[in-house]
């Protein structure tokens, strides 16, 4: 019978707690004993260390990654009836985003080498749209107004934000970061000959703080990082019922407050995650070495241009739910992230895409597997998962 230690998790969130136990109990004994539990020093204080951590002006605390997303789009001019371009190969927060601000969300297919927004794409998609009598850009799709761009710096890599950018400004689009998976990841922006941290770079970034995040929260939490003082106190409004201050709402709001406790939580972390993040980069080093010239199986491509912090490590193979099972029989947890791509998705079933509207986001989901990836990872562990799949593809050989 197989015992634990010959088990690999897919992810451990147990041994960090355990190892921070004393420090997050001593947080939770202060929020008792001062009964601050909405506002108040911790979630200042983390706003003003997470603003810092991304190099960005402003940072405020919201209740999920959710609703960092959707408050960003609204702060940032997305109004009901607009169009916001986004991926296909995302988590479905990405889009629900963007519908609940009101706004229709349109797809473009990735780059097939680092699953994120195709640039190229993007910019054949704008080139198709037309203009309105008011001179507002309008999809080729739907005939809505175009507003907003979306990239996803999907697993923690970061999208190719100069050419992003370059084509939101020649077209006047707002971008908003979906950095949900990306908590101090690194461009090297070619235009300013710089390295710059994700959420650092469009006109707003949201951030989830879900407990499997590089940064994760003991519960739900998130935050948006903004350049613009006047974005950030909107948002400050629209998380808090719209109040400029007490009981004077300025516009309808939400309540998306962050939790006083989880910020608590989020500053004792947020002080680990830069080794935490290095931790990730030697893991997926390592299982670059390990896994190198397997026949079959392709790895992740992280460009020059990008420092990737491997919140997930997915891989390419044809038969991914055959090593799944093989990898499960042998007790090694892996995931999938995400195998449907949204357009496919019964929810969006009324916006009438059909299979093969976005080829690359397709074959991506359909040979997608995302391998044991977490700080703490050890090497044995990952000799024994690079063993395993090896036997598997040697047994079954199939094309990447």
């Amino acid at each position: 019978m197989m015992n634990d230690s010959s088990q690999v998790p897919f992810l451990d969130l147990i041994t960090p707690h355990r190892e921070l136990e004393e420090e997050l109990v001593a947080a939770f004994r202060e929020a008792l004993s001062g009964a601050r539990f909405i506002g108040g020093p911790n979630v200042d204080g983390f706003e003003a260390e997470f603003a810092q951590f991304c190099d960005s002006p402003h940072c405020v605390g919201v209740g999920s990654g959710t609703d960092a997303l959707r408050f960003a789009l609204m702060a940032v001019g997305v109004q009901p009836g607009d169009v916001a371009v986004t991926v296909p190969n995302t988590f479905i927060a990405t889009t629900e985003s963007i519908s609940q601000a009101g706004a229709l969300p349109e797809f473009v297919d990735i780059d097939p080498r680092t699953c994120n927004l195709d640039p190229q794409r993007l910019s054949e998609y704008l080139e198709a749209c037309s203009r309105d009598q008011q001179g507002r850009l309008l999809s080729p799709r739907s005939q809505r107004p175009v507003t907003a761009i979306v990239p996803v710096h999907l697993y923690g890599q970061p999208a190719d934000m100069d050419s992003i950018l370059e084509v939101a400004q020649e077209y006047g689009l707002r971008v908003v970061e979906d950095a949900a998976q990306a908590h101090g990841a690194e461009y090297y922006s070619r235009k300013r000959q710089s390295w710059l941290k994700a959420g650092s770079m469009g006109h707003a970034a949201a951030f989830s703080f879900y407990p499997g995040k590089n940064l994760g929260a003991c519960g739900e939490a998130g935050a948006v990082t903004c350049a613009d003082a006047e974005t950030a106190a909107r948002i400050r409004m629209i998380r808090d019922h719209g109040q400029a201050k007490k009981y004077y709402h300025d516009l309808e709001g939400y309540n998306g407050r962050l939790d006083a406790i989880q910020a608590a939580f989020l500053r004792i972390k947020l002080r680990r995650l830069a080794g935490w993040n290095e931790q990730r980069r030697q893991a997926a080093c390592d299982y670059g070495q390990l896994l190198t010239d397997t026949e079959g199986l392709r790895p992740p491509h992280e460009p020059e241009w990008t420092r990737s912090v491997y919140h997930l490590y997915v891989v390419h193979l044809a038969d991914r739910e055959g090593l799944q099972k093989h990898l499960a029989d042998k007790g090694v947890f892996c995931g999938l992230h995400y195998p449907l791509p949204l357009h496919l998705q019964k929810a969006y079933s009324h916006l009438g895409h059909a299979q093969g509207d976005f080829p690359h986001s397709e074959r991506s989901a359909s040979e997608l597997l995302s391998l044991p990836m977490f700080p703490g990872l050890r090497r044995e562990q990952q000799e024994r998962v690079a063993e395993l799949i090896q036997e598997y593809l040697q047994s079954n050989p199939v094309s990447a």
